[in-house]
Parts: C-alpha cells; structure tokens; sequence
C-alpha cells in the first residue's frame, strides 16, 4: 500500500471516530437544550398563572373556581414542549406548544431517543401570594424532540463528513505532493548503473527526501569511481593477458620451434646416415619427422592464436578477413564462413580492434569446435548516428544450447565478458532455433 493510501486511511478511521463523537456530542447536546427548554416553558406557565387573576380561591379544599384562560399558557411554552398543569383539586389540563411537524425523525431514529427524551420530566410549583396553588410539569413532545434531535444531527453529521472528505482529498493532495520526490529517488537509483550518462538528484524542499537525495548522488558518485576503477583494472588485466600472449609465443617460437627444428635435422641426418641394411632405422628417422611434422603444424596453429595481428598497421577489417581465411584453410571442406564488414573500421582504438579481433576468434573457435555448423555468419557494424558503437555479432546453425554454452565452465565466454567489462560494452547469447547468436556490443565514444 502506497504512503498516501496508507495515511489516508488511516485519517479516515480517526475521521469516522471524530464522526461518531460528534453525532453522539449532538445528539446530547439537543436532548440537553431539549431539557432546558422544557425547564424554561415550566416556569414560564408557572410564572404566569401566579399572576393571572382569579386564582386566590385555588387551593386544596376550595371550590373549582372557573378555569384559565388558555391562551397565556400557550403563548409562554416553547415548540415541542408538553405540560401538565395542576390547579388545586382540578383535574390537570395538557397543553403543548405549537409545533409544525416538518423534518420529522425516522422512525428508527424516534425509538432510539424517544425513551431519553421523556425520562425527565421538569415540575415547577405554581405560588401565588407565598402559597403553593398547583404545578406545571413539562417535558419535550416525543415526535417533536425526536425531530428536534434528528434536525441537529443530520446536520452536524452532513457537516462533518463535508469536512471528512474534505480533509481526506486534501491530505492525499497534500501527501501526494509530498512524497512525489520518493519516485525521482526509485528512478534515480534504477539509473545507477548508468552512470556516464546520469544526472544528480534535483534538491527537494522537505528536508528528508533532501537529505536521501544527496546521499543518493553521493551513493552514485562512488559507484561511478568505483566503476571507473574497476573497468581500468579489467583494462589493465586484459593488457596484461595480451602481454603474456605475446611473451608465450615468442618463447614457444623461438624455444620449442628451435628445439624442433633440431629434432627434425638430427633425424634427417639419421635416416641419411643408417647402413643399408638397416632400413627400420630409416623407417624410425622417418616416423620422428612424420611426429616433428606435427607438432610443427599444432606449433603453428597455437602460435596463431596466441600472437595478435598488428592492427595499427593492417587494421581490424584486414585482420578479420586474414582470420577467416585461416580457418577456411584449415576446415577445407568443412562449413561455410561468411564476413561481413559494415562501416568504417580503421580509426578504431588499438585495445577495442584487439578485443573485438580476440572476441571474434574465441567465438569462431567455440562455433567450430563445440557444433556442428554448415554456415557460419560473422557480422561487424559500426554506427556513427546516435550512440557510436561498433557490434559483432556470429550467426551459426549449429544446434547449439544457449543456457548449456552460458553456464559452462569454460574460460572463453569469461574472458570476452572481461574483454567487454573493461571496454564498457555488453555480451548477450540468444538461440535462433537453429544455432546460437553471440552478439558483442562495444561503444567506440566516451
């Protein structure tokens, strides 16, 4: 649940309870003023007939002297007020003020209060001349009261759930505005891993989400380093990996090559020396130049793949066609291999050339040795409009397992991504129902 839902409802509940506080607080309060008016009418009527005249006779034991007039009780008794007025030994007379029926209460509401309504009655004593003629007794008309109450309810409750939904849709307004910053924060943090291109945090006006925002950029500025720094270490690993290259087959040309081609001299000289009669010994020279042979051509096929073209001398395009030709050579009858070079490849740094050069030849070789392709497409394209990146991508139906060649524990995939960490590209393997596609993206401005 979102912040302003959750304070929202939780605002609703005290509302509803603030609601139900002030129906009870009202409805009181009417039967309170209810009360008081009956109160009132009492001794108004009470104080009238002490001075109405005719009413000295009145007493206990006295003859029933002529009735009142009815006018000044109905004039003094307020709307909705009942009374019951007792004169010496007459028998009591009910009267009640002048009340129209309009809004009257439901009828669940009427039984509700009207119990309450007439449990207290108000008794007044009629004195005349210091001595006690009668009383009135006034209480609220129960239909009346109940209207009286309804009356007053209905509006403080229309009132206060006014002012309910009020409050309510300005607090979501007003919560909503507020924590707006909180999605500015999420999307900034889900740009993090973006950080060449990312923008700080605007400044906020509440104080917190202030204070998550410059941690935030904070947050985004050591990342950033801290990428920078990893991607010049993997840069340097990479050199470091190329050097070692370089250093392993020159020692392997010049050491093991050597050593070879002694091997293969001292067994021509045997073969040209051995007697006559001894042709197995000619047979054996023979087959140790047959074995030198081969290790001469697996010699070769290492030094190869060890050794990098001089790419600032004949350029990535070159060396990848050389690359090819390599292969088409030595599999002579095996699958088809297609190159295809789309956009200007000569002006490229020397580290992305040579890793897009070793990307590509890793990836020829697990093609070649790990399926069984018949076509095998080797793409690269460089972009100019836009973001400038050159992809290479290889296309092979050899019936290759994506999740199998992604989760093996094999050192080629692990070097190209190494290889493309420390350029800032990205690496992705995706199965095309007949092979696998291995595309290699790598920007070529920063």
């Amino acid at each position: 649940m979102s912040l302003p839902a959750h304070l929202g409802l939780r605002l609703l509940v005290v509302a509803l309870l603030c609601l139900t506080g002030a129906v009870a607080w009202t409805g009181f309060a009417a039967q309170a003023s209810l009360q008081r008016e009956a109160a009132t009418s009492a001794e108004r009527i009470a104080a009238q007939l002490a001075r109405q005249p005719g009413l000295g006779s009145a007493g206990p034991v006295a003859m029933p002297a002529a009735p009142p007039q009815p006018a000044p009780a109905l004039l003094t008794i307020l709307p909705g007020i009942c009374a019951d007025i007792q004169l010496g030994v007459e028998l009591p007379r009910r009267v009640c003020g002048d009340w129209d029926g309009l809004d009257a209460a439901p009828a669940w509401f009427r039984e509700a209060v009207t119990g309450d309504a007439a449990a207290a009655p108000t008794i007044r004593a009629i004195v005349f001349r210091e001595r006690t003629i009668g009383s009135v007794t006034a209480w609220p008309d129960p239909i009346a009261a109940a209207a009286r109450v309804w009356q007053r309810v209905r509006l403080a409750g229309g009132l206060a759930l006014a002012l309910t939904a009020a409050t309510l849709l300005l607090n979501w307004l007003a919560v909503t505005r507020l924590v707006a910053p909180a999605g500015q924060i999420v999307r900034g943090l889900a740009r993090l891993d973006a950080a060449r291109t990312r923008s700080p945090l605007p400044r906020f006006a509440a104080a917190e989400f202030d204070r998550i925002a410059r941690a935030c950029d904070d947050l985004a500025d050591r990342l950033a380093r801290a990428e920078a720094a990893r991607a010049e270490l993997m840069q340097r690993l990479v050199t470091v990996q190329e050097e070692e290259r370089q250093a392993i087959a020159r020692d392997l040309h010049d050491a093991f090559g050597q050593c070879l081609a002694a091997a293969g001299a001292r067994a021509a000289a045997i073969e040209l020396a051995a007697p006559d009669d001894r042709e197995d010994l000619r047979a054996d020279a023979r087959g140790i130049e047959a074995v030198l042979a081969t290790m001469r051509e697996s010699l070769r096929g290492a030094l190869a793949r060890l050794e990098l073209p001089d790419l600032a001398e004949t350029g990535l395009e070159d060396a990848l066609r050389g690359l090819v030709a390599d292969w088409r050579a030595q599999l002579r009858s095996g699958p088809a291999l297609h190159l295809d070079v789309a956009g200007d490849l000569a002006d490229m740094p020397v580290t992305v050339s040579a890793s897009l050069y070793r990307i590509a030849q890793e990836l020829l070789t697990n093609a070649l040795r790990h399926g069984r392709p018949s076509r095998i497409f080797l793409r690269v394209v460089r972009t100019e409009t836009g973001t400038r990146t050159v992809t290479l991508t290889l296309d092979d139906d050899g019936k290759g397992d994506v999740s199998r060649t992604a989760s093996g524990t094999g050192r080629g995939l692990v070097g190209i991504r190494a290889r493309l960490a420390a350029l800032g590209g990205s690496f992705t393997l995706t199965g095309t129902g007949s092979g696998i596609r291995a595309c290699a993206t790598v920007p070529t401005a920063v």
